[in-house]
């Protein structure tokens, strides 16, 4: 059988992981480093379709292979659609998940706290929403032609961490339909219904096609 090389920019061995599973048989997914890129890719856009355009670019332009990147954010209503763009570095550029779940789960403590503070004064305020989503922008450079893909899963914030599994965000994102949280419900079904899987798939369906 007959495999496509493709360059993934991740560092992120989860990440890479999981694009593998979903895209399944026939690709072969390759990481920077290994084709000597061993720097930092800059990602300084201010969308995430921004963003993954310049990462897909920089191996492109620095390597002619065929590549993809994708830029993930997450948006939470009650902060006003953040930490958005900023979601990986959310907690500062150390892109440490940990500390970027004890600011956001401490961020929206503090909101729902003001919120019903509002209230109790006799301030009318929206109700505090937990609703949230992930999105995710994928670009393909397939002989230098660039194809876009993009893929959303809503869902709500959990009041506290929960599960092993997954990377990032997953232990605190119960995506909607369900009572679990990405941590909890497995590789397999989260990246049936996640954002990135979405945009993956349609991205492998555009290159079998």
């Amino acid at each position: 059988m007959d495999f496509m090389k493709l360059v993934f920019a991740t560092g992120n061995p989860g990440k890479l992981r999981e694009a593998a599973e979903i895209l399944g048989e026939g690709f072969e997914l390759v990481t920077p480093a290994e084709v000597g890129i061993t720097e930092e890719i800059p990602e300084t856009g201010s969308t995430l379709r921004a963003n993954s355009l310049q990462k897909a670019d920089y191996i492109y332009n620095k390597t002619g292979l065929d590549c993809f990147a994708d830029d993930s954010g997450l948006e939470v209503d009650l902060l006003g659609g953040a930490p958005g763009v900023e979601t990986a570095r959310y907690a500062g550029p150390q892109r440490d998940a940990d500390a970027n779940m004890t600011k956001l789960l401490g961020e929206m403590a503090r909101r729902e706290k003001e919120a019903a503070m509002a209230r109790t004064n006799g301030m009318t305020t929206a109700k505090a929403t937990r609703s949230a989503r992930f999105r995710t922008s994928v670009t393909l450079i397939v002989g230098g032609q660039h194809h876009f893909f993009d893929g959303v899963m809503e869902g709500r914030i959990a009041q506290e961490r929960a599960g092993e599994g997954g990377f990032g965000y997953d232990p605190v994102f119960i995506p909607e339909g369900y009572n679990l949280t990405n941590a909890q419900l497995g590789e397999e079904v989260k990246n049936t219904i996640s954002h990135r899987g979405k945009a993956l798939r349609a991205m492998a369906d555009y290159l079998r096609g």
